[in-house]
């Protein structure tokens, strides 16, 4: 096989960068920034075939050994290439690289959770919460080192993805780049902000038996999510998978990340059975609505709560904001202020959303409070933990989501006033038939084991009471339809 030839030149050789001037490196401490220029420009491949040319071409052993030995120092301080600034932790802040022995930021073009994973990789930091943009752990200084940057999110260092070319950007520092990681905590089984509580150590992830307020406080804390609002015991969010952390949490509250927290041998062996869950306050939040799943779209960033302007609002947004917050399925997109006028800042605007974001701050936008629009024109989302199956908006097989799974009801456990409760909570009129017999087709999957006891004036179907199904076992063939008004 013919050898690939070398970017850069042989030691020895005339540098394409030295204009006429030849380029003899004649000692060893020549030689080796010669090495590190390879290796901080990425041509990791050609250093090592350059070190391994040298050694051979040496006369004297010893010169080789201190070669090999220096180049040993390099290939550690790679671990130190990219830092996070101006965060709690070392785990969150403003992206910074190092290149030619100096620091510089990270433009936020094109920067989303792939480019935030391999940074947290990089780092030891655990999984990536959150990509963020328009500098909002503060402008950095220097030179802009790196812009457009595209990792698969498999790169084992952001220096490997790819990107316009060092130093090439026409960002300001306005627009850098940062990260937060999760540092080795998860929530899993919930929302964003919400599910069983996981712990990462040595590169395996744990479940955890005990944990307090206090505990809760520096796990919502270091994901990036509000003040905790519920610690559930009794594996709330499922059971989870391999080992249960071995250690209790003894968390004082006040500390940026988990693993600062000191901890102590629990004093009994613990089961799935009594994984920890937390439910934090989410980033999102919507307001003025009937229920908390439905209302004006508000974010909250440095802290203060804002608006999102309606402008190419659409459902991909809109279900974007209905997962983080747990609140199933998007019904609808609103915009013109439809729940009200809010106040304060507008915070985001054209906001474009795939759909697959797991959090709106990962959708594309024009930038934190970079917009050009009044509070009468704000975005809405109508979210629904209940669904109407093949008819229209407003009528067929009702469904109801329970975790991340969606079941059919029975015609026997299902009256007027849990209609009413359905057909609030997706915004349409009073209920005009309940319908049994599969009247819009049998659905798959599970059937609700549990009889609706809804009183009627509940905002969601998730309010109602509800007491094990005394009727007999249902099949998809009874499976209840709803035509709302």
């Amino acid at each position: 096989m013919p050898q690939r030839e070398l970017a850069y030149p042989r030691l020895g050789q005339q540098s394409p960068h030295s204009g006429a001037n030849e380029w003899r490196p004649s000692s060893i401490e020549a030689k080796l920034t010669y090495l590190q220029s390879l290796w901080g420009r990425g041509g990791e491949a050609c250093f090592a075939a350059e070190l391994n040319g040298l050694c051979a071409g040496q006369r004297e052993m010893d010169s080789c050994v201190v070669l090999i030995l220096l180049s040993s120092s390099i290939t550690l301080s790679t671990a130190d290439s990219v830092r996070l600034v101006n965060g709690n932790s070392r785990c969150a802040g403003r992206v910074e690289v190092l290149h030619d022995g100096q620091w510089g930021t990270v433009c936020d073009y094109n920067w989303d959770m792939r480019d935030a994973a391999v940074v947290c990789r990089e780092l030891a930091c655990g999984e990536a919460v959150d990509a963020l943009s328009a500098a909002y752990f503060g402008p950095g200084s220097g030179p802009i080192w790196m812009d457009d940057v595209n990792c698969t999110g498999s790169e084992t260092t952001l220096k490997n993805c790819t990107f316009t070319g060092w130093d090439e950007s026409y960002c300001g520092h306005e627009e850098d780049a940062g990260v937060i990681c999760s540092g080795g905590v998860r929530l899993i089984g919930g929302a964003r902000c919400s599910g069983r509580v996981e712990v990462l150590h040595d590169e395996t992830w744990y479940t955890v038996c005990d944990a307090d307020q206090q505990d809760a406080e520096v796990v919502c804390r270091e994901l990036g999510c509000g003040l905790p609002v519920e610690v559930l015991g009794g594996a709330a969010f499922g059971r989870g998978e391999g080992q249960v952390w071995s250690e209790e949490l003894q968390c004082r509250g006040n500390e940026s990340q988990i693993h600062s927290c000191p901890s102590s041998s629990l004093k009994h062996n613990c089961s799935h059975d009594s994984d920890v869950g937390l439910v934090c306050a989410a980033s999102v939040r919507l307001v003025d609505g009937d229920s908390h799943c439905a209302g004006r779209v508000e974010v909250l960033h440095r802290g203060q709560w804002g608006t999102v302007c309606g402008d190419n609002w659409d459902m991909s947004d809109a279900a974007v904001v209905c997962r983080e917050l747990g609140c199933g399925e998007a019904v609808d997109a609103l915009t013109d202020a439809h729940f009200g006028p809010g106040s304060g800042p507008v915070w985001m605007n054209n906001v474009s959303c795939s759909g697959s974001e797991s959090n709106l701050k990962n959708c594309k936008s024009a930038g934190w409070l970079e917009y050009n629009c009044s509070h009468s024109k704000e975005a809405g989302v109508m979210c629904s933990g209940v669904r109407l199956v093949g008819g229209s908006r407003c009528s067929g097989r009702v469904e109801v989501l329970h975790g991340e799974t969606w079941y059919t009801v029975c015609d026997a456990d299902f009256d007027q006033q849990d209609a009413e409760v359905v057909c609030r909570e997706l915004g349409c009129g009073l209920p005009v038939e309940v319908l049994g017999g599969a009247a819009f087709g049998r659905g798959e999957g599970q059937v609700w084991s549990e009889e609706l006891q809804c009183r009627g004036n509940e905002s969601q179907i998730h309010s109602c009471p509800t007491s094990p199904s005394l009727k007999h076992n249902c099949s998809h063939g009874s499976d209840v339809g709803l035509v709302c008004a």
